[in-house]
């Protein structure tokens, strides 16, 4: 487990604000960003995003229809569109990728871990919680 899968799991199940999730995405940087975008749209594909995700997602990000991200999640198939999603270059285009990406996962993780993982599971991901986070953010102080 690295400070990014950890950061894209809190982020994706609300125990952090995506403003801070933006803030962490920005500090990286190009490199480490589009790394992180392909990885996130990786993990949307794991959890099994479907193209019925694109709409929510888009409204739960906060895009405009238009928005380059949003106008390919509703466009062909999903695995392909989360690749053109996770390709863009563009600092204002991969910022509103990652918001999108971090939706998606978000909707088909918690559709996820209601069908096949609410009478427990073994994933480390879906044992986060807000005392966690504040426990790993006390020894981040510390160090």
């Amino acid at each position: 487990m690295t400070e990014r899968d950890v950061m894209l799991n809190e982020l994706a199940q609300g125990l952090r604000p995506m403003s801070q999730g933006i803030e962490w995405f920005d500090a990286l940087g190009p490199d480490e960003q589009s790394e992180t975008l392909r990885f996130l749209s990786h993990h949307c594909i794991q959890a099994r995003a479907v193209a019925e995700d694109g709409s929510e997602s888009i409204h739960r990000a906060g895009l405009r229809p238009t928005h380059t991200p949003a106008v390919l999640i509703t466009r062909g198939r999903i695995d392909q569109q989360l690749g053109k999603i996770a390709s863009l270059t563009p600092l204002d285009e991969r910022r509103k990728a990652f918001r999108l990406l971090i939706a998606i996962f978000a909707i088909a993780d918690g559709r996820r871990r209601e069908r096949f993982c609410s009478g427990g599971c073994g994933h480390w991901w879906h044992r986060l919680s807000a005392t966690d986070r504040a426990r790993s953010l006390r020894q981040d102080e510390i160090s």
